[in-house]
């Protein structure tokens, strides 16, 4: 079986669909999806998902890009965090890529997460672009490995992978790894310990090849584990329980009520 560790379900053309996009999930032996906050004002959709499927969940947190947002706080993340289907803080991170100028506001919001991560107890979800070196530097500062997570979507080199395990942090590939042009991330995605790796397919974004170009959705994330055995010359299923099995060690499947 396959699980979906990054998705946006709540988002409008995903959630006008769900019942369709959940059969199609369960038709493609994917039993579980992470949710993933992006701002506050919206995080009560991504709970409510979460509370009404048994195979769905959540997380809390502000993605960076949004820029005009009040400011979260540690202890206002960690009290929302504190409901048993939010398992993780997030997403959070640096984004230099798409906003520009002081970006000061970016790295205090992202110290914030980590610090309600470590209130909580719950893993992070970190999105770095353009900025992986100040992302290391932060988690380093602040001590997040005490906690762990995953780098979402990882786009970024085989040393910043390496520098992120050694911080107890999970990478995950999504449909980039099945792209043609995406050669250095197949060589990371071949090279990563099998027992730090998850898949995710970000949906709405972010469709795997054959259906890129496409609206994403967490039934595809097969085909991330496809090509991903494709690349290190292993079974389907090699892949499937290994990234299964990280999913539920990372989020203590047995504190949240998961099991595989």
């Amino acid at each position: 079986m396959f699980i979906d560790s990054h998705c946006h379900l709540d988002f409008p053309d995903l959630a006008k669909d769900l019942d369709a996009l959940l059969q199609n999930m369960q038709h493609n032996q994917v039993t579980h999806a992470l949710c993933v906050s992006v701002n506050l004002p919206d995080f009560p959709r991504v709970r409510a998902l979460a509370e009404a499927h048994a195979n769905l969940f959540a997380s809390v947190g502000v993605h960076p890009d949004y820029e005009d947002q009040i400011e979260p706080q540690a202890d206002e993340l960690a009290d929302l965090a504190a409901h048993p289907k939010v398992i993780a803080i997030g997403e959070t991170g640096l984004d230099y890529f798409r906003l520009q100028g002081d970006l000061e506001w970016q790295r205090e919001r992202f110290r914030q997460h980590i610090r309600a991560a470590l209130k909580i107890n719950k893993p992070l979800i970190i999105h770095t672009r353009s900025a992986a070196a100040d992302t290391l530097r932060i988690m380093q500062e602040e001590g997040a490995d005490r906690v762990g997570g995953v780098m979402h979507c990882f786009t970024e080199s085989w040393e910043v992978a390496q520098q992120a395990i050694a911080m107890n942090f999970y990478i995950s590939f999504s449909g980039i790894v099945t792209f043609k042009n995406a050669v250095a991330l197949k060589e990371v995605a071949k090279n990563i310990p099998l027992d730090r790796m998850l898949i995710e397919t970000d949906s709405p974004y972010l469709a795997p090849v054959p259906f890129r170009g496409k609206q994403n959705q967490p039934a595809y994330v097969r085909h991330v584990a496809e090509e991903i055995a494709r690349i290190r010359a292993v079974s389907i299923d090699e892949i499937a329980n290994a990234t299964t099995g990280n999913f539920f060690n990372l989020f203590k499947s047995s504190r949240y009520g998961l099991s595989n």
